[in-house]
This record gives C-alpha cells, structure tokens and sequence, in this order.
C-alpha cells in the first residue's frame, strides 16, 4: 500500500451495507477511500452446470465478472475411499445422510422472541434451539462465517476483521475486492467443505463466505459466486435443484447464505420495521424448505441447521470518541500508518515510533472520566513496546492475539460508542452495527436445527433426564408449555464438529478450537 497511508474502516463502517457482501442501497456511490466492489452480473439459476472442471481461479473469476454461469461444477464427484454411511429410501429414490447449513447473517438470538418467527420456532419444538450461539470475537461477518466453516477462532484461520493489514505480505484484505477476498493465501484452516470433499462427499456451497478454492486446490462440488439482491425463493429453488438431482451428482452438504436481514439492520436499527418484516419473510422461507423436505419424504433423511454470524447493537444515538483528539493521542496519531477492524482500532505504526509512548497515552486516556468505560485498551501478543502500568493484554476469552495479522495495540469500543479521528469525521456510522465484545447479549447469534439429528438429541435429553448419570444434555431446558427443548448457549466453533458427525466423516476432520466431544450428549449416531 503505497505510502502505509491509514485504511480508512470507518468511511466503510458500513461495511457490509455497502461492498460485496451487503449493499442495502445498490445506487451509494464509492468514495475514493472506499475499495469498489467487484463487478457481477446477475446470472440465471441453471438446472444444470455450464461449466465443468473449472481448471483455476482466475477462470471463475472471469466467469463473476463476465456474468457467468450461477453455478459451477468444479469437479467431477469423487469416489469414496471407503463406505459411508447407509443408503436411506425416501420411498422412491435413494439418499444418504445429508446436512443443510443456512447462515441468516445479523440474525440475532433475541429476534426468535419477537414472535415474528412462528415458524422458526415451530421448527426447533420439532427439533432444538440453542439459547444462543456464541460469535468469535470481533463479531464480525467474515470472521465468523470462517469460523463456522472451519471451527477455528481469528487467530487461527487468518481473518481477523473484514478489512485488515498483513505484514508478512505487505498487503491489505478488503472482503469486497476479489484479488483478497478469492486468495485461498488468505484464508487458514480447512473449510468443513474441503474435508467432506476429501471423504468423497459432494458438496454445494451457495455464496458463503470464503474463497472458491482452498490453499491445497480444494474446490466444492458446486460452487454459486456471490450476487447481491437474490430472492428467497430463487435461493430456495437451488437448494432444492440439488436436492432433486441425480444421486450420483446429488449434494450431500449444502451451505447457503442470505444477508437481507444483516443489510436491513445497518440500514434501519435492530428495532426497526424493516428488521421485522425481513425477518417475517426468513420466517417465510424456513417454513418453505421444512415443507418441501416434508413433501419428499425428506425429515428423516436432511438434517437442517439455522445459524447466524453476530447479531446487531443499536447504534441510532452512538457517541464518538476522537482517537486523535487532545486527551488520548493527540499528534501522536500522525505515526498511525494502518488501524484495522472496525469498530475496534488495531493499530499499527512508522517504523521506530515508540509504541511505549502510544500505549501510555490510551491507557491513561481509558482511565480519564472523560473517556471511562467509553473502550477498553489492550496489547495483543505481537506487543514489543515494552511493559506498561496498568496495560491489559487482549482478553484470553477473545482468542485474538496470536497472530502476526493482528496488530499490536488494539482499542475496543463499548456498544453505544464509535472511534474516530478528525479526517474520519462522524458520516458513515450505520443505526444498526456490530462488531463489538462477543459476550454482548445483542452480538449473540442463532442456532435452530430441525431433522433427524435434532429428533435424536431430544430423546437422549429425556433419557438423561430420568438417569443418574450426569450429562450435557441434561443441562437443556424443556419448556413442557411449548413443547420446546432450548440448549444452553455454546461457541461457534463447535459446528464444524457438529457436521463431521452428521455426515459421518468424524476420521476425516481436521483439529478445530471445538470441544471433543461435545456433541456426544445431542447426537447419538
């Protein structure tokens, strides 16, 4: 980056209303401290692939940018090593065990209570709903999405906020430019996709977060590039296209993602009308792929899984704290060349400035009254300024500070407050935002799974409930009023886990910051 000029996050606060993932307003015009979008035609859904054998990445690229085929068959279906699982009968076509991963971005947890989501809710009294669904820390969209595929925190898979400096390679991410947003060097850790593929699963995987292609060369099965404004139904169309196709061909692992309801709650506020009607039509949409799986026979066979990356925070009446302002930095903001995840500050800094200095300044800024309670100030373990009073090292809880990607100072905001400097000025803050600590109740996310999976995991409750051996499970709570089983609050982490086993390729995965054995006390297969 020429110069080390300070990425500007917060002329892209909005990050996600406004580049590749979530443009709420498709007319917003870039400013020049805003990295563009990729350009992608809108593209048909196609009963079958136009393209096979996609031989490199620079080809799919062509196709995004080309307006090419929506989706792609990146290779031919691999033959298993060894036997998995049975084959089950739907009646007329045979199927095996398949899993269906939905990611709902911005779907906070406390949104299930509004009772908007009649038949959300009715789905997990078929199935199980976690309390919540713990983010990893920052509570931000590509992280998490990350996290989900891979079961790995931010320090271990690389990508530890939306836009952020790499210093090994001199470079910046941008989630919304496809030079970094498709390098597989980027991304670490090896995608649940990646590990079905090598246990010869198909797999499908309907514009999730991440790179097409993995840094070993791994691609899904199928593959739909990423398109802004796609409806519901054309999104639930192709799940079921795949559901439908050939067994041979046929997708065992699915991965989708809808971000309107993330897009509404930038635009609007959590608490906005908008936020409730695009939750009614998520609703909409869950009740409309629980009954076509219902229609084929299909509840004993899919197991399907809801989740969310974060919630969202009110940020309607958020107050802003000038990081160069007199009482915290001051001229000393001038030796900033990069500062990094939104809505926290990672900063970086001029080869040879006194990083001592710049420490001690925040940490008596974050003790003045002025600014108390307002952020919080830590170092993270690439820390080489020396000891400071009263210094506080990233929170062990946050799994974010063993990576050279994460700079060496980081300055976390409080919900209700936005860091800015004097050339950011105070434009660009959404009324809805996230990103901050992930124990923050309105950070939590969503985890809603109905199936054969789900089914099981309520009679090995019951069954735990009656026995004298203690057991996770045991921890669920029943409300015999709704008939609903709630389990308590877990991480993220856990769902790479969760699909290893429903898929029945435990051998093949990979270590994960997951639980062994976790899943034990909801899943008996």
């Amino acid at each position: 980056m020429a110069g080390h000029r300070p990425s500007n996050d917060k002329a892209h606060n909005d990050e996600e209303t406004r580049g590749l993932l979530s443009n709420v307003d498709g007319d917003v015009e870039d400013t020049a401290s805003s990295p563009p979008a990729p350009s992608s035609a809108p593209s048909e859904c196609s009963s079958k692939p136009r393209l096979k054998l996609l031989a490199s990445l620079s080809a799919l690229v062509f196709l995004v940018l080309a307006g090419g085929a929506a989706y792609v068959l990146t290779r031919a279906p691999q033959t298993p090593t060894k036997q998995r699982g049975e084959l089950l009968s739907n009646g007329t076509h045979e199927f095996k065990r398949t899993a269906i991963l939905i990611s709902i971005d911005g779907l906070r947890a406390d949104y299930l209570d509004r009772g908007l989501t009649p038949h959300l809710l009715d789905i997990s009294k078929q199935g199980i709903r976690a309390k919540y669904m713990k983010p990893i820390f920052p509570t931000l969209t590509f992280p998490n999405h990350w996290a989900l595929m891979t079961g790995l925190h931010a320090e271990s898979h690389g990508i530890i906020a939306n836009n952020f400096w790499d210093p090994a390679s001199d470079t910046e991410f941008w989630y919304n430019r496809i030079e970094s947003a498709w390098n597989a060097s980027w991304w670490l850790g090896e995608p649940m996709w990646e590990t079905a593929e090598r246990a010869g699963v198909v797999t499908a995987n309907l514009m999730w977060p991440g790179p097409p292609t993995t840094l070993s060369g791994a691609s899904p099965s199928y593959f739909v590039p990423w398109r802004d404004k796609v409806p519901l139904q054309e999104k639930l169309d192709q799940i079921l296209e795949w559901i439908d196709g050939e067994k041979e061909g046929r997708p065992e692992l699915i991965l989708a993602y809808e971000p309107s309801l993330d897009q509404a709650g930038h635009a609007t506020g959590p608490m906005s009308a908008l936020v409730n009607q695009t939750l009614s039509e998520i609703d909409t949409f869950a009740h409309s792929l629980h009954t076509s799986l219902l229609a084929r026979n299909l509840s004993q066979i899919c197991d399907v899984i809801f989740v969310s990356d974060h919630g969202m925070g009110d940020t309607s009446d958020v107050e802003w704290v000038y990081v160069d302002g007199e009482g915290i930095l001051g001229d000393t903001w001038k030796n900033v060349t990069h500062h990094d995840g939104w809505p926290s500050m990672g900063l970086r800094f001029v080869e040879g400035t006194d990083e001592r200095i710049v420490l001690e300044k925040l940490v008596q800024a974050s003790k003045n009254p002025e600014f108390e309670r307002k952020f919080e100030v830590y170092t993270a373990e690439g820390y080489v300024g020396g000891d400071v009073v009263d210094a506080l090292t990233m929170p062990t809880r946050y799994h974010f500070s063993s990576h050279e990607r994460i700079a060496p100072i980081w300055i976390v905001p409080k919900l209700g407050y936005a860091l800015t400097t004097k050339a950011m000025g105070e434009d660009g803050m959404s009324i809805g935002n996230h990103g901050y600590d992930n124990e923050e109740p309105s950070m939590g996310a969503i985890f809603v799974a109905h199936g054969p999976f789900s089914h099981g995991a309520k009679s090995l409750s019951l069954s735990s409930s009656s026995s004298s051996s203690p057991s996770a499970s045991s921890d669920m709570w029943h409300s015999t009023a709704d008939d609903a089983y709630i389990m308590p609050g877990f991480p993220n982490v856990e769902i790479y886990n969760l699909i290893m086993r429903l898929l029945d390729i435990e051998e093949w995965g990979v270590a994960t910051n997951g639980t062994r054995g976790f899943w034990d006390a909801y899943v008996d297969l």
